[in-house]
C-alpha cells in the first residue's frame, strides 16, 4: 500500500510511526512533513493547505490511502478533493470538518439539539459584543468564531480584559478573517479532559482520555500555547463520566451531525469540562488533537491503518479497536520564547532510541536536524502507572539536548494529584 499523511508536526510524526506498523505499507509519504519526520516518512514539499498539490500528488503516485491530519486543509476540503479522484481518506468532509471550522456553528448545533456547554451569545461587530460587555457575568470567554491555531480564545478576568479582548480579534484582527465573528459564553470550572474520538458517523469508539497542559508556564500560568505537555488516560475521566459523555455528549453530537446532513467521519475531539452540573462541552476539533495524540496512539494496540480504513469504509463496527490499561506522558520540548517570539536552527541531539520522540518544529540544515518551530518535539514514555510514565519521560528529555530548549517541569502534576 501507498500511503500518505498530510501535515507536518508532532501529531502527524505520531501517526506516521504508528502507521509505519502496518507491514502492507511499502512507501508511506509526509506533505510536508518535518525533518524528524524525515526518519519515518519520504518528506514532499507540498504544504497542507495546497489542495490542489496534493491532488496531483495523490495522483502522480497512485496513492492507496490517505490520512488529512491538521484542520486547516480539512476545513478547505482536502478530503472532498482526494475522494473525488477516487482516493479513500481518514478525515471528515468539508461540510462535517465545519465543527472546528466554526465556532458559531459548533454552539448553535448544541444549543439546538441539547447537547451541555456553556450558555453564549453570538456577534458579528465589536460595538455590540462591547456593549453586551458592559453588564456581562465576569470572568468571561471570547472565542474566534474561525481557526486561530488552537489560540483564539481569551479567558478574560476582568471587563477591562473582557473589550480588550474584543478589539484584540474583532478590530486588530490578530486572527484574520476568523475574527469577523466572535463567541462570548459563560466561564465554566472543572477539570477538563479531551477525549478523541473514532466514529465513522454509525458507531462512536471513544479513545483513551487525555488531560493537556496549555499554559506556557509551570503552575498553569503565562500565555496559552498549542499544548506544552499531555497525560493519558485523565484520572478525573472516571467510567460513571464516561458513560455520561456518550449518552449526553458524544451519541448526540454524531446523530445532530447525521441531520444536518453532515455526517462525520475520522477522530472526532471532544474538550470537555467537568463542571458541578455535568460534563460539558468546551469546544469540538475534526481531527487528532496536538499533542494529545503523542500520548494516546502509544497507548493503541490495535492496527491504526486498518481502524482508519474501516471508518473510511464506513464499517467501523467491524474493526478491533484496542488500548493498553497503561500510562504515558508527553512533555513538550520549545524553544525559549515561546508562544511570543524565539530563534531557530539550533541543532538537536537526540538519544540513540528516539522511537518515542515526536518531531514537531524541525527541519534538516546541512545534513543536521535543527530547531524550526515554537514547540520543536514532544518527548512521549509509557508506563504501568502515571508517576512511572512521568518520571520516565522527564529521564528521557535530560537525554535530548538544543540550545534555548525549554519545558514545563509540571506535567502530569494535576493529574497525580487527583489519584491521590
Amino acid at each position: 500500500m501507498k500511503v500518505m499523511v498530510v501535515g507536518g508536526g508532532g501529531r502527524e510524526h505520531t501517526i506516521v510511526k504508528k502507521i509505519k506498523e502496518n507491514k502492507d505499507v511499502t512507501e508511506l509519504y509526509a506533505l510536508p512533513g518535518n525533518g524528524g519526520i524525515a526518519q519515518d516518512a519520504v518528506c514532499v514539499d507540498i504544504g497542507a493547505k495546497d489542495i490542489d498539490g496534493i491532488v496531483a500528488f495523490a495522483k502522480e503516485k497512485a496513492i492507496d490511502f490517505a490520512v488529512v491530519a491538521p484542520d486547516d486543509p480539512l476545513v478547505l476540503g482536502a478530503v472532498d478533493a482526494l475522494e473525488a479522484i477516487g482516493v479513500p481518506c481518514f478525515g471528515p468532509n468539508k461540510n462535517a470538518a465545519i465543527l472546528e471550522g466554526s465556532k458559531v456553528f459548533s454552539k448553535n448545533l448544541m444549543k439546538k439539539y441539547n447537547i451541555p456547554t456553556a450558555a453564549y451569545e453570538v456577534f458579528d461587530n465589536a460595538e455590540d459584543a462591547l456593549a453586551y460587555l458592559e453588564t456581562a457575568p465576569i470572568p468571561t470567554v471570547i472565542k474566534a468564531d474561525g481557526l486561530a491555531l488552537g489560540k483564539g480564545v481569551i479567558i478574560a478576568e476582568t471587563r477591562e480584559q473582557a473589550k480588550a479582548g474584543v478589539k484584540t480579534i474583532m478590530e486588530d484582527k490578530v486572527f484574520g478573517a476568523s475574527g469577523d465573528h466572535i463567541v462570548v459564553e459563560e466561564f465554566l470550572t472543572g477539570p477538563e479532559v479531551s477525549v478523541l474520538a473514532f466514529t465513522d458517523g454509525k458507531t462512536m469508539i471513544p479513545m483513551v482520555s487525555s488531560m493537556d497542559h496549555k499554559r506556557a508556564l509551570d503552575g498553569d500560568k503565562g500565555l496559552n500555547t498549542g499544548g506544552m505537555g499531555t497525560i493519558a488516560p485523565n484520572p478525573y475521566y472516571t467510567e460513571a463520566v464516561a458513560e455520561e459523555c456518550m449518552k449526553t455528549i458524544f451519541l448526540p453530537t454524531m446523530e445532530a451531525m447525521n441531520k444536518e446532513g453532515r455526517t462525520f467521519k475520522g477522530c472526532l475531539y471532544f474538550g470537555l469540562m467537568l463542571t458541578p452540573n455535568g460534563p460539558k462541552v468546551i469546544e469540538y476539533n475534526c481531527r487528532f488533537g496536538d499533542p494529545e495524540t503523542q500520548v494516546v496512539l502509544p497507548l493503541l494496540e490495535s492496527d491504526l491503518l486498518s481502524i482508519m480504513q474501516h471508518i473510511a469504509n464506513g464499517t467501523l463496527a467491524e474493526a478491533e479497536v484496542k488500548f493498553s490499561n497503561k500510562a504515558a506522558c508527553c512533555v513538550i520540548m520549545a524553544s525559549e520564547g515561546y508562544p511570543g517570539k524565539y530563534e531557530t536552527g539550533y541543532e538537536i541531539t537526540l538519544p540513540a532510541d528516539s522511537s518515542r520522540i515526536f518531531v514537531a518544529g524541525a527541519k534538516i540544515k546541512d545534513g543536521k536536524l535543527v530547531t524550526g518551530g515554537g514547540r520543536v518535539l514532544g518527548v512521549t514514555e509509557v508506563a504501568d502507572t502515571l508517576a512511572e510514565a512521568v518520571d520516565k519521560a522527564y529521564e528521557t528529555v535530560k537525554t535530548v539536548s538544543f540550545a534555548n530548549a525549554y519545558y514545563r517541569k509540571d506535567i502530569g502534576k494535576k493529574a497525580l494529584a487527583a489519584e491521590v
